[in-house]
């Protein structure tokens, strides 16, 4: 009796542990005639886009009225300030474009040559910015043909003219008296400099960039290049879409698990919020406790996670790593979102340099 007992019992278990062996891969086994698969997407973090947020600090006015997120290493929020380097993140304030704003409204700091916006006053927009950054108008400023890519490129002088602009999503260099600058208007702009070899780099780290590892081969060529150690490169991450809004398909989420260990710590279901439902919960009501249910949940990513883990998977130091905070997509009247504007926007740059003066003392 207890040998058929153990008989029975024995299949019983192999098929459980089939069953265990299934779910924890997202699958199922094909039951009585019901079909196989993958199942419901295994439960992430659930959150809201409130406890996500991740406000910008107070920008700095400069003389000519931009305002603009200077470098954490020049103002002390980095660790020990760096004389001889020189950078930071545009807003969209404090500018001469009106192409994106109300009639009679100030003029914004709309920084990139587009469809919408007289070539002449990008030009001074970025004249002003390049100023209030560098303390001269006629610093040369870097930028690249930008497409989503993970193609670093070393920079000079002559790459300032606009009749050479390179394709790529990085730059770098060891040049004094250079701007390096990444145009974003909800992607993930990335500035690295050495604190010992004086080189600098910026990165455009979209979400096509960051699965493509643009800031972690960035750094790579960085050490290729120009010998840089990883335990000297300080980095900083400025504002970009945050994980607040970013919301994103299954597919996403299947491209950077294909490519990252930590691809899912990247995701969260997150129950996006209604301004209407808010303000009038009673005309939402359901039968489910407390009374009315949330939105979603939906699928977000987390790409200034995910630009912080590749700087710290190519060897930067947690502490090396400042975030400026700030989401395009939330903070309308200090960014410019091509999401929250549905592709109507301006763009903002991010740079940074070694100032000229620097190279006497290198």
């Amino acid at each position: 009796m207890a040998s058929s007992t153990k008989a029975k019992s024995t299949p019983d278990a192999a098929v459980q542990a089939l069953d265990d062996l299934y779910a924890s891969a997202g699958l199922v086994r094909n039951l009585r005639g019901k079909a196989g698969g993958v199942t419901v997407r295994m439960r992430m973090e659930r959150t809201e886009p409130e406890a996500l947020q991740q406000p910008a600090p107070d920008p700095l006015e400069a003389a000519n009225g931009v305002r603009w997120l200077p470098l954490p290493q020049l103002t002390g929020r980095g660790g020990a300030k760096l004389d001889w380097l020189m950078g930071g993140f545009s807003t969209r304030r404090g500018g001469l474009s009106h192409a994106y704003c109300g009639a009679g409204e100030p003029g914004e700091l709309n920084l990139g040559f587009t469809a919408s916006d007289e070539r002449e006053t990008v030009e001074g927009n970025r004249r002003l910015f390049v100023k209030a950054v560098s303390g001269r108008a006629v610093t040369p400023l870097v930028t690249l043909r930008q497409i989503h890519s993970n193609l670093v490129v070393k920079a000079e002088r002559k790459d300032a003219r606009r009749d050479l602009l390179r394709q790529g999503d990085g730059l770098m260099t060891d040049q004094p008296g250079l701007l390096l600058g990444i145009q974003t208007a909800d992607c993930i702009p990335v500035l690295v400099a050495d604190r010992k070899r004086r080189v600098v780099a910026a990165f455009h780290a979209g979400w096509r960039g960051t699965a493509a590892r643009i800031v972690e081969s960035g750094i790579g060529r960085m050490r290729l290049e120009y010998g840089c150690k990883p335990e000297n490169l300080i980095a900083a991450i400025g504002p970009g879409i945050g994980a607040c809004c970013y919301a994103v398909g299954e597919e996403m989420l299947t491209a950077f698990e294909s490519q990252f260990a930590y691809g899912r710590e990247l995701f969260r279901e997150v129950y996006d919020s209604d301004p209407i439902r808010k303000k009038y919960p009673m005309l939402f009501l359901t039968q489910r406790a407390p009374g009315h249910s949330p939105i979603g949940p939906n699928l977000h990513l987390d790409l200034i996670e995910a630009n912080r883990r590749q700087l710290l998977d190519a060897g930067l130091k947690e502490s090396a790593i400042q975030s400026m905070g700030g989401c395009t997509c939330c903070q309308p009247e200090l960014f410019f979102s091509h999401r929250s504007s549905q592709g109507y926007a301006g763009r903002m740059l991010s740079v940074i340099g070694i100032r000229p003066e620097a190279a006497s003392k290198k």
